[in-house]
């Protein structure tokens, strides 16, 4: 099950969340603009943000956590196959865990995290861990951007439109404040079904987009063409 981007492959027939839009847009959209020179990413599945991230930047330090023991195997063998290998890193680990032992302060972390309710639990253990938010609640991820972030570090992540406005409140409770929000629809006349977000320690004015992806079935916008074009094959 290996999925083939321009500059990389991931494999994927271990992670129970395979290569989807959400996290393709996220390693896509966030910006770099201030050169990060330590990134991590947290609940790294296949690895493909960290991977994208290092085909964007030239940051020293790539790190990435993640709780599954069968994707953290494949996150890591998906690093070592890719042209930059020496600059990627995976912990087998929660993020509490990693909160617990490490130290380091990061100038971009991000995250594609669990976000679904456990009304929804499958009778899969793997893919409920990387699917529910009882593996990393948003208040305790909050709490874990705060630790880690440098003073001028960005924290970047994707959610359901609808936990929007709950992220945001709980992020200002510790001090982190909206800097750019993104809001993403399938086609022009459907709801807005996910937030793209970036957060600081400066309170400013927030940059909001919008971005649709398709006009029509498998016909993809110029806006999302232009953001994911250095990745997907066909775009």
């Amino acid at each position: 099950m290996k999925f083939d981007f321009k500059q990389f492959s991931v494999q994927q027939d271990r992670c129970a969340m395979k290569i989807g839009t959400d996290g393709v847009l996220l390693g896509a959209w966030v910006s770099l603009e201030k050169k990060p020179q330590s990134i991590l990413d947290i609940g790294a599945g296949t690895g493909i943000i960290s991977l994208q991230l290092a085909q964007r930047c030239f940051a020293e330090t790539l790190e990435a956590i993640e709780i599954d023991e069968d994707a953290f195997e494949q996150c890591v063998l998906n690093f070592e196959n890719s042209p930059w290998g020496d600059r990627l890193f995976c912990f087998h680990a929660s993020a509490q865990e990693f909160a617990a032992e490490m130290e380091e302060e990061y100038d971009l972390i991000i995250s594609n995290p669990p976000f679904y309710s456990d009304k929804y639990k499958s009778e899969d253990n793997q893919r409920n861990t990387a699917r529910f938010t009882d593996t990393l609640p948003f208040k305790d991820l909050v709490i874990f951007a705060y630790q880690f972030l440098s003073e001028k570090g960005i924290f970047a992540l994707i959610l359901p439109r609808k936990e929007e406005e709950n992220f945001i409140a709980l992020a200002s409770e510790v001090g982190l404040f909206p800097k750019r929000i993104c809001r993403v629809k399938g086609n022009l006349t459907s709801e807005v079904k996910r937030s793209l977000l970036e957060f600081t320690f400066e309170k400013i004015e927030i940059i909001k987009e919008e971005l649709t992806l398709e006009t029509s079935r498998h016909v993809y916008t110029e806006d999302y063409k232009k953001l994911v074009k250095d990745f997907y094959l066909k775009m």
